[in-house]
């Protein structure tokens, strides 16, 4: 718990300190949000930076090099996911930028990219002894084990969170808020499941330790971030700060073999996602809309709910899931 509060502590200064320098960065590169046209809302919003997903991406860099004890491989790989969705978030953002307009990489070029991360990712979990084929059943101590049907899986789960960590970043905070608080509640699930754990090897406990210092180290400059990203926010994260957030929870989740947790606690990406594939192919089908826009934090936007009040409405949502799934865990697991 020490080592969790430090590693927290020593990147949360390390992300005060190169904030400034980052911001100045994007604003000398004129690294400015485009605000969709159709957003009426968020036009007060055009010009302000973006791509500060960067200030937690290297805070978190940097002080793992530090706090990490031995048996760090699922650690190291868990920044590697993060790392390379940041850099195809960046490399959208960068044409965004470049370029002026709201479309940075085409569809098939984004989707290849997240494809290709995830199963380089997912093929490293299948063969290694630190993960293996299995997934743990809710509040149980209970195993499904998935074969080889466990890759195309992986993938799954990783093009669901990457993209609905990208769909819920659309308000000042909100991505970022419930990703905070949707990280503890993981990190205290995988605690709870470490403290029962039985029968395995020193190596796989220390490795799984160390996934909880990472996930301490993105914490801390998500937390920076977030004083910089609350309304009126200074800076946005961008795509590359959502899908490094997305490739982050994803590979944590399959290295703890909590995957199916995600949904339970991460509820409110689920409902994005859902509202965004629910409009298009009601609209496709019947050219007409279910919400007044998608996502559905939009949609309350519409309905005219201040974006402060939908913020903190998902953030305590989050908060009430991750709480109840770790207090059930605690009485269910017998710890």
């Amino acid at each position: 718990m020490t080592n969790i509060l430090i590693a927290f502590l020593i990147s949360f200064a390390v992300a005060g300190l190169i904030s400034p320098f980052i911001m100045k960065l994007l604003r000398k590169m004129h690294a400015s949000q485009t605000i969709l046209h159709y957003v009426e809302a968020h036009e007060k919003k055009q010009g302000t930076p973006t791509m500060g997903g960067l200030i937690f991406i290297i805070s978190a860099v940097l002080t793992s090099l530090f706090v990490f004890t031995k048996d760090y491989t699922l650690a190291i790989i868990t920044l590697a996911s993060m790392l390379g969705f940041g850099i195809l978030g960046f490399l959208d953002d960068f044409i965004k930028v470049r370029y002026k307009q709201n479309l940075g990489l085409r569809a098939y070029q984004k989707a290849f990219g997240q494809v290709g991360l995830a199963i380089l990712i997912a093929f490293f979990a299948y063969y290694s002894n630190l993960v293996g084929t299995s997934v743990i059943v809710p509040f149980t101590n209970l195993t499904l084990a998935l074969g080889i049907l466990y890759i195309p899986f992986c993938v799954f789960v990783f093009l669901a969170i990457t993209n609905s960590v990208n769909l819920l970043d659309g308000l000042d905070g909100l991505a970022g808020g419930v990703s905070f608080f949707y990280l503890i509640g993981f990190m205290g699930l995988i605690a709870l499941h470490l403290s029962v754990t039985t029968g395995q090897s020193l190596n796989f406990i220390a490795e799984q330790n160390n996934l909880l210092l990472v996930s301490a180290c993105l914490l801390g400059g998500l937390l920076v971030f977030l004083v910089l990203n609350a309304h009126p926010a200074c800076v946005f994260m961008g795509d590359t700060g959502s899908l490094a957030i997305g490739g982050f929870i994803s590979a944590i989740a399959i290295f703890s073999r909590l995957i199916l947790y995600v949904p339970i606690i991460g509820l409110l990406y689920v409902l994005t996602s859902l509202s965004d594939i629910i409009q298009v192919l009601h609209y496709k089908r019947t050219k007409k809309r279910v919400f007044l826009m998608a996502p559905l934090h939009h949609h309350f936007e519409k309905k005219g709910v201040h974006e402060n009040k939908i913020v903190i409405v998902y953030i305590v949502i989050t908060i009430l899931l991750a709480c109840l799934s770790c207090l059930i865990a605690y009485f269910t697991l017998g710890v």
